[in-house]
């Protein structure tokens, strides 16, 4: 591939911050940090004022950059799925085969690229682990409708669109494209947490390999049903 990750600007909705975090050091280090933070505590016990002790800062400063820590979690949540949709684009623009687009776009989604384990100012490992753990948190409240109105789930959704538009070329006619998109990237990310914490529920384990045939073979038997 003729591409590097970290060079990348990844352009995030503005509803999402109150001042954009990679403008300064502060900013970026927040990111970092607090992204350590809810990795290894959980987003319930993380909070602005433990963030604001690690930093040897003021919480006052932090919330300058941020409203909230849902706020914080849905930044996180955008950047990723930014980052996956570069991902799509970048690895199925030249397949031809719409099977084997798909067979990519799975596999991206399952495992995407490592690139050197840092992405920009956040970590990869890090990033993936509070979105296979935290990120129905983030669509998961009584704020999502006036959150969808400001596009804050845009790049999850345009990810799900690109798996779909993907899936009809395999079958024009299956009518429920979007349905099983969205509910495929949803079941990756459940079988992961699955596979991590309550295995008696999944037989992946930890082979991202095999999660990415199941998944590809479940989403190809529906649209040749």
């Amino acid at each position: 591939m003729d591409y590097t990750l970290p060079t990348i600007k990844i352009e995030l909705n503005p509803h999402l911050y109150q001042k954009d975090p990679e403008s300064s050091e502060l900013g970026r280090n927040i990111l970092s940090k607090s992204l350590e933070m809810i990795d290894t505590m959980g987003l319930e016990r993380f909070t602005f004022g433990k963030l604001a002790k690690a930093l040897c800062t003021t919480e006052s400063s932090i919330y300058r950059y941020f409203e909230s820590k849902h706020k914080l979690l849905l930044y996180f949540y955008n950047w990723y799925w930014s980052w996956i949709d570069l991902q799509l684009a970048f690895s199925t623009t030249n397949i031809s085969d719409p099977t084997q687009k798909l067979k990519r776009a799975v596999e991206v989604i399952c495992k995407p690229e490592d690139e050197e384990n840092k992405i920009n100012t956040l970590n990869y490992q890090q990033l993936i682990n509070i979105v296979i753990s935290e990120s129905s948190k983030a669509y998961l409240t009584k704020e999502v409708d006036k959150e969808n109105k400001y596009g804050l789930f845009l790049a999850f959704k345009k990810v799900s669109k690109h798996l779909a538009e993907i899936m009809l070329e395999i079958n024009p006619k299956f009518g429920h494209a979007n349905t099983l998109a969205s509910t495929s990237i949803v079941g990756i990310l459940h079988q992961q947490f699955f596979a991590a914490h309550m295995p008696s529920l999944s037989d992946i384990h930890s082979d991202t390999e095999e999660l990415s045939n199941v998944f590809y073979q479940i989403i190809l038997k529906n649209l040749q049903h």
